[in-house]
């Protein structure tokens, strides 16, 4: 097939792919997800600090800023999140060995614990949904979606 070819092809789903993104997006972002989420993990935590404890766990050591940027938050209102997390035990804040400057935080034992409580919940909520779907599938989906986000990553923000 030919570049030009190829690109109009690209060209002609970017749309229905930007549509998808959204659509996945916010679904993912509704209150009444994560309010599930906590529930069916059986864990109690605030709903606005759920998605930073999940972040830490999944990127820490992170600085407190680059996790603001992450979650599209204000860094001060992330900053206060992140304390009420250290203050209930579960995430430490600590100076970057890389700059000093930098606060980082991390995951305690505690904190994990709640995670993998969070892991659990979303494999009997998203086992649900695949039930249906054959095993390539799930694969190829898992496979492509890594290979998307790492384009994203890589190339900046395209939305």
């Amino acid at each position: 097939m030919s570049r030009s070819v190829q690109n109009t092809h690209i060209k002609k789903q970017v749309r229905s792919l930007h549509e998808a993104l959204i659509d996945i997006l916010s679904v993912m972002n509704r209150r009444q997800g994560d309010d599930m989420m906590i529930r069916e993990a059986g864990i109690s935590l605030d709903r606005a600090l759920f998605p930073l404890l999940v972040g830490i766990e999944r990127r820490g050591p992170i600085g407190v800023v680059d996790l603001a940027d992450r979650m599209g938050r204000d860094y001060t209102t992330v900053s206060r999140q992140v304390a009420k997390l250290e203050s209930l035990g579960l995430v430490k804040r600590h100076a970057s060995e890389a700059d000093r400057r930098v606060s980082e935080a991390t995951i305690t034992p505690s904190g994990k614990a709640m995670t993998d409580a969070v892991d659990r919940a979303r494999e009997r909520i998203v086992g649900g949904m695949f039930a249906s779907w054959d095993d390539q599938d799930v694969e190829d989906l898992v496979r492509l979606m890594r290979k998307l986000a790492d384009a994203m990553i890589t190339s900046g923000d395209p939305s």
